[in-house]
């Protein structure tokens, strides 16, 4: 189906400035909102004032030429509750839906697609219907009823309300499409969320079930074999809750998207302290990422998780102290324990790449990483950035 135009106005007829300047304001006030039900209901109140109308709706129809919504401005909502179901887009609500076109009538009662009022239903007289279309697709139908302060709707406000349809049907539009992303966000990290917990802890609380299985048996024949199975087994199941704690508390917006570094700096930090018992001073200044891209943010943090992974894992470290900071154009972290240290001269062995990672993390985001150890001296990860308002 073509788009449909707005109808002529009668000869020597024109719109002035004022109305024109009216659509735009209320096309404006549309054109940004992305939620759905905050859009459709202002669309029916800006519609109504437009054109001077007592009682406006906006009817959603279905594929099956069905109202499915309506929304009404105009109408205390004691007295659309007290009217009850939606219309069923009979009369000449369906007249609109059938054929696709705009109607002014100046007597609703008198029009032989009328079919009357439902209990309840205030007294209306001249009816405005015009279509609201996007892309040449139905969206629903304006329906404004008793012109204010004149005895019918005139072919000006016909013009009007066509020209606003055109506004709102994108606005909708754009209302919908705001909101189905949304929700296919929301599945998809749903979706990454059951990967991540599938593939990690859920397979470990599988194999530590596993191994448990012949435990009953062997503690006839093989006790100590059996007791050293339960033992690993609640070793697992401890490393499992601490993984766990940590994937929940990376869930919070500030570490998983790099927004808000020295929130997530502290947050991991605690996260940290909790798991480990391990006391951790912290020097974080909170104005310190203002400045930072969200990707480098993101970066830094995962450069704090892995030094935290390591003072955890190597260190036996019983006090830790982390610093973000920015000073002299300088933006710093620092993580620094009091652990078993190491040799920082050395070769990395086989299959410890996690400094190696580390400086690649820093170099992506055009930053240096230090390592200052020495063997019972601790360790301290250095990682400085230029601020980019000094570069």
């Amino acid at each position: 189906m073509a788009p449909r135009r707005p109808s002529a106005l009668p000869a020597g007829e024109s719109l002035g400035a004022a109305a024109l300047n009216a659509v735009d304001e209320a096309a404006r006030a549309i054109a940004g909102l992305l939620d759905i039900e905050e859009a459709l209901q202002l669309i029916v109140e800006r519609v109504r004032t437009l054109v001077g109308a007592r009682y406006a709706a906006l009817g959603i129809v279905g594929a099956d030429d069905r109202i499915q919504r309506f929304i009404t401005s105009g109408m205390p909502p004691h007295q659309r509750e007290a009217i009850g179901p939606l219309p069923q887009g009979r009369g000449l609500l369906g007249l609109i839906i059938r054929k696709a076109r705009s109607y002014r009538i100046p007597n609703i009662a008198a029009h032989p697609d009328s079919s009357g009022f439902p209990a309840n239903h205030p007294p209306m007289t001249s009816f405005l219907g015009v279509p609201v279309t996007s892309g040449g697709r139905s969206v629903g139908n304006f329906y404004l009823t008793d012109k204010i302060g004149a005895p019918e709707f005139t072919p000006t406000d016909q013009r009007l309300v066509e020209l606003f349809a055109l506004h709102a049907g994108i606005a909708i539009d754009n209302a919908r499409l705001h909101q189905d992303a949304a929700a296919y966000a929301i599945v998809q990290e749903r979706d990454r969320i059951g990967r991540d917990l599938h593939d990690g802890i859920i397979q470990s609380l599988y194999a530590v079930s596993l191994s448990l299985e012949d435990v009953p048996e062997m503690m006839g024949t093989s006790p100590a074999e059996a007791e050293g199975r339960v033992d690993a087994a609640i070793e697992s199941l401890q490393t499992s809750i601490r993984e766990l704690r940590g994937f929940i508390y990376g869930l919070r917006p500030e570490t998983l998207d790099g927004a808000d570094v020295p929130a997530g700096i502290v947050a991991l930090s605690e996260m940290f302290r909790y798991n480990t018992l391990v006391e951790v001073d912290l020097d974080v200044d909170a104005d310190a990422g203002g400045d930072l891209l969200w990707e480098h943010g993101a970066e830094l943090l995962q450069l704090v998780r892995e030094s935290l992974s390591n003072a955890a894992r190597h260190a036996n470290a019983k006090h830790l102290h982390v610093s973000f900071r920015r000073d002299e154009g300088v933006t710093s972290l620092i993580v620094a324990d009091d652990g078993v240290g190491f040799d920082a001269s050395g070769a990395v062995a086989t299959g410890h790449d996690g400094l190696r990672n580390m400086r690649g993390r820093a170099e992506a985001i055009g930053a240096t990483l230090r390592v200052e150890s020495a063997i019972g001296e601790g360790t301290r990860i250095i990682v400085t950035m230029p601020n980019r308002a000094d570069t």
